[in-house]
């Protein structure tokens, strides 16, 4: 069984983010890490080739040093990589990200399963793993919070506002998983040591070109469609109410709450 997982590289979610003079995500601060959500699907992605005697591709678009998020998939246990570098798919929407993951997808030939996280934390629009899954043409299971393969079909759970759906298509297929299907383990010290001996393969733009024609797509299928017309940052919050406690916090909260009809 063959699975490829997506993975991004992103901004920690806990730095100073901000946009460059190009309007697009500053992305060299130094302190980028892989995708949260993207490790509970390299975790699933491990676990099903562990039981299906698979194989696991982890690959991603970004800059060079999106290589390290290639390399932590690696250290959770993917066999090898796939980074996708060059400075003419700088700024790709999310439409041109999975026309490029795509690509990749159909030039490696003989996909069974490919795993995305439900979102990444920078973009956050959840329409990469759709997008995948449309261009390739195969079935997708979207928010997953259970997972398994059984005779050819891949099953999933999902929960949602008012019901639980139980689903299940027939492989290959796209799944997508929320942080809930798994906790990914930590890699250990022969993990990380493991991980740096498995290979990557560097690809550039002319690379894709194969993938793309797979497709009946050709690098103009690249370029961005949207485009950030204006943007500014967060007003600072004016209504905050900071309550010391001296026993009485409790009562003040409650009264606050009923005061604005919240409770």
């Amino acid at each position: 069984m063959k699975i490829v997982v997506t993975v991004k590289d992103v901004p920690d979610v806990q730095s100073d983010r901000g946009l460059g003079a190009d309007r697009r995500l500053v992305r060299d601060g130094g302190d980028n890490s892989l995708n949260e959500l993207d490790e509970n699907a390299v975790q699933a992605a491990v676990d099903l080739a562990a039981q299906n005697s698979g194989e696991v591709v982890a690959i991603s678009i970004g800059a060079a040093q999106a290589l390290d998020a290639v390399r932590r998939a690696l250290q959770l246990g993917a066999n090898r990589g796939v980074l996708v570098s060059d400075d003419r798919l700088a700024g790709l929407d999310a439409i041109g990200t999975a026309t490029a993951l795509a690509a990749v997808i159909a030039a490696e030939g003989n996909v069974d399963l490919v795993l995305c996280g439900m979102a990444s934390t920078d973009g956050l629009t959840a329409t990469v793993p759709a997008a995948i899954a449309a261009l390739l043409g195969i079935p997708a299971l979207t928010l997953v919070e259970e997972l398994s393969v059984d005779h050819g079909q891949v099953y999933g759970r999902r929960e949602l506002e008012d019901l639980t759906e139980q689903i299940s298509v027939p492989l290959p297929a796209l799944v997508s998983v929320t942080d809930a299907v798994n906790e990914p383990e930590v890699p250990g010290f022969r993990a990380i040591l493991g991980a740096r001996k498995k290979p990557v393969a560097r690809w550039d733009l002319d690379a894709l070109a194969p993938g793309l024609s797979a497709l009946g797509l050709d690098t103009a299928a690249l370029g961005s469609r949207t485009r950030l017309v204006e943007a500014a940052p967060t007003p600072p919050r004016t209504d905050r109410v900071l309550v010391e406690d001296d026993g009485t916090a409790a009562t003040t909260l409650a009264t606050w709450l009923i005061d604005r009809h919240l409770v």
